[in-house]
């Protein structure tokens, strides 16, 4: 069974309180720089895995993508993505990300934002990404970065009068499942090293064609002090692949 937290309507209600759930794309921490990965989308066909409210599907059509297929195990995730798109070019399919299949070729770029850790085989979606685009295509993708995912935790070490001293890095080398708090107790992650991530992705046989690290704008620093303590560890990482033409 395939965890599904979103579809707990306590879990949803908070989430759908998140500034990134709020405000969209320009309030997320990491996407001034995922933006920058992404290719050309004019006149392309893009697949967005773990599509949550759309955001990302609508994107790409305001770019001009061609058509976007935006897939998403949660059930109100998909009625917000339906409610909030009015384009006859953006279709959502409600599935995990695990269990789609679509004809070899179909995509000029998949996409995923924040969701492949929540996935137990990276591996295998890499291989599905591959087999989906057209030779040329883009994988481009973010997840928490492992440093944050290392530990079940995932929080800063406080003193006793609680100032965020450090953040806490251990159990590096050992991947798996972690049963973490994000908005809720007990939500599954699967923890990754950066080569795991990386290797797995040539694996699949994708170039990589850039790595980043989250930072967070110059603007969410001067707006939202507290975003400073952005700069002491990376929360995300993202990668962008093209597979071999």
């Amino acid at each position: 069974m395939k965890q599904n937290k979103y579809d707990n309507e306590e879990f949803f209600v908070a989430y759908q309180e998140m500034p990134r759930s709020v405000k969209g794309l320009e309030a997320a921490g990491e996407w001034h720089m995922v933006k920058e990965m992404l290719p050309e989308l004019k006149d392309k066909a893009v697949l967005d895995l773990g599509c949550g409210f759309g955001w990302h599907c609508r994107y790409a059509r305001e770019k001009q993508a061609k058509s976007v297929i935006g897939v998403d195990i949660s059930e109100k995730m998909i009625i917000k993505a339906q409610a909030m798109t009015d384009d006859p070019e953006i279709f959502y399919i409600k599935a995990p990300v695990e269990d789609v299949d679509f004809e070899d070729g179909q995509f000029d770029v998949v996409f995923s934002s924040l969701a492949f850790h929540y996935i137990k085989d990276f591996a295998a979606i890499c291989q599905k990404a591959a087999a989906f685009l057209k030779p040329g295509g883009a994988f481009v993708f973010s997840v928490e970065h492992p440093i944050f995912t290392a530990r079940a935790e995932q929080d800063w070490y406080y003193d006793q009068d609680g100032n965020m001293l450090h953040w806490p890095l251990d159990h590096y080398q050992t991947e798996g499942l972690r049963e973490t708090s994000f908005l809720a107790d007990n939500v599954q992650k699967y923890h990754r090293t950066v080569a795991s991530y990386i290797n797995e992705v040539i694996q699949a046989g994708f170039t990589i064609q850039e790595v980043q690290e989250s930072v967070p704008s110059a603007e969410m620093l001067e707006q939202i002090p507290e975003m400073r303590d952005e700069l002491r560890r990376p929360m995300f990482l993202m990668i962008a692949a093209e597979k071999a033409k």
